[in-house]
């Protein structure tokens, strides 16, 4: 399984450079005032990526944190079943003809 998942993640990658190698021209964004900036197709689409994955991320990571602050309380105010006390040991010379169990007839 490990093999398959490094081989998707090549594979993706190798699809991202040969994307990046052809669109490697640049583009004019018009900013405010009269302001203008020259960047490139690929890294344009990773800022793009960022802005939109990232306040998803920072949301989804507030989240589990808060969930795992109320968990915590919970799992730490659990009783926990003390162990079963140890069978008694019979001694030596004792069997099972001479115990009081019913379970068998003494022969």
């Amino acid at each position: 399984m490990q093999f398959l998942k490094t081989l998707f993640w090549v594979v993706v990658a190798v699809i991202l450079v040969l994307f990046s190698y052809a669109n490697w021209e640049a583009v004019t964004l018009n900013l405010w005032g009269g302001l203008q900036a020259d960047v490139k197709k690929p890294i344009l689409i990773v800022i793009g990526f960022l802005l939109g994955f990232l306040p998803t991320f920072l949301i989804y990571r507030a989240r589990l944190w808060a969930l795992k602050r109320r968990y915590e309380p919970v799992s730490r105010n659990t009783v926990i079943a003390p162990p079963a006390p140890p069978r008694p040991v019979r001694p030596a010379g004792e069997t099972m003809a001479n115990s009081d169990t019913k379970a068998w007839p003494a022969t």
